[in-house]
């Protein structure tokens, strides 16, 4: 397969406020989200990130998307660095996270065309994928319908769409069935596995066991920031499940960390 991503030793600190460190019960004034981070990824291939809250998943995420700048390290995203060609990175990739808030006031239609013009899209090609998005999805009827009155999955579906408006390569996903209901859960993680056989790259970030192992070709687990394993499914469970070996590792990692 053809390799489409290299993370290159990635790493990010912030500092702390004086009520983050209250929070955390530290006097460390510097917090290390991503320390070293490295791994690869290919045409065609779903790889998963696995980790507790505040591991460094997301920060891992941003960096590759050029939302943030790492302190050391890069990404090679087909071809491009995330550190020195940043506006190219971002024609080959589409960012989904839940942070991501679209206007309440706004229709899915006119949000769409805005995405699509960002990304130098012509209006033929932007209606084009619109009708295809949006059919998918089960959008159409809630078109013109401002986001503010729509349920929370059909937000999440409308992020969706508008996140791979210009059909990228890469496609990076943060919690992408958070909050959702099995049905609409069912609609994305089908939509996941058709960018898979289409040949894109999915960065896939989870806490649901159950959706890594039935979507991921390899995993990566981070924790405190470190990529502590990264392998198939199928080599780091064994004959035990994914959350069993998680589990396993977070404890050994942890108690040596002490």
């Amino acid at each position: 397969m053809k390799e489409i991503l290299d993370v290159q030793n990635m790493t990010k600190t912030f500092r702390l406020s004086k009520k983050q460190q209250q929070l955390r019960n530290s006097k460390k004034t510097f917090m290390t989200a991503a320390d070293n981070v490295s791994f690869k990824s290919y045409e065609g291939e779903v790889f998963g990130l696995l980790g507790p809250n505040g591991a460094g998943k997301t920060t891992t995420m941003r960096m590759i998307a050029t939302l943030i700048n790492p302190d050391s390290g890069d990404a090679i995203v087909d071809g491009f660095s995330a550190v020195k060609q940043p506006k190219d990175v971002r024609r080959k990739i589409g960012f989904l996270t839940n942070e991501l808030k679209l206007d309440q006031y706004f229709t899915p239609n006119y949000l769409f065309r805005f995405f699509g013009e960002l990304h130098g899209m012509s209006k033929e090609q932007i209606e084009s994928r619109r009708k295809e998005l949006f059919s998918t999805f089960g959008v159409d009827k809630f078109a013109e319908v401002k986001v503010g009155n729509l349920s929370q999955g059909m937000k999440q579906k409308i992020s969706l769409a508008v996140s791979i408006v210009h059909d990228p390569s890469i496609v990076i996903f943060d919690e992408p069935t958070n909050g959702l209901d099995v049905v609409t859960s069912k609609i994305v993680t089908d939509f996941l596995v058709d960018l898979k056989n289409q040949g894109k790259s999915i960065i896939l970030s989870s806490h649901i066991f159950a959706l890594l192992e039935g979507l991921c070709d390899r995993v990566g687990i981070i924790i405190q920031g470190k990529m502590v394993a990264c392998d198939t499914v199928e080599n780091l469970a064994g004959d035990r499940s994914l959350e069993s070996k998680f589990f396993e590792i977070y404890e050994e990692t942890t108690k040596e960390a002490v």
